[in-house]
C-alpha cells in the first residue's frame, strides 16, 4: 500500500461527474451504483500502484487504471489495463509499446 501518499490523504475529496460515472461503469463493466466508493476501495487496496504524471494521478490496480485529476480529485475515467502487444520479427519478440519511435 502507498502509505502517507498525497492521494490517499485526500481520498475524502474524491468525486466524479454523472458522465464520468457512466463512462467508468461502461469501461469496467461494473454493476454498482456508487462508482466513487468502488474506486476509493480500489485505490486504498494494498496492491494499488499510484503514480502522478503531470496534472493526473494514475492508479494501477487489479488489471485496471483509474485516472484522477490531481488538483480537484475528480475521477476522470477508468479502463481495463491493456495487455502488452508483442510483435514477432525474425524469431525475436519485440514489445510494440516499449519503443514508441519504432517504425512498426
Amino acid at each position: 500500500m502507498n502509505v502517507n501518499h498525497a492521494l490517499l490523504e485526500h481520498l475524502d475529496k474524491l468525486h466524479t461527474t454523472d458522465l464520468g460515472a457512466t463512462r467508468i461503469k461502461r469501461n469496467l463493466s461494473l454493476d454498482t451504483e456508487d462508482v466513487v466508493d468502488w474506486c476509493k476501495t480500489k485505490i486504498y487496496s494494498a496492491n494499488a500502484l499510484i503514480s502522478r504524471r503531470g496534472k493526473n494521478w494514475y492508479v494501477n490496480v487489479d488489471h485496471c487504471i483509474i485516472t484522477i485529476n490531481a488538483h480537484c480529485y475528480t475521477i476522470i475515467t477508468a479502463h481495463q489495463k491493456k495487455k502488452n502487444k508483442v510483435c514477432r520479427t525474425a524469431g525475436k519478440k519485440q514489445s510494440m509499446i516499449s519503443d514508441p519511435d519504432s517504425p512498426i
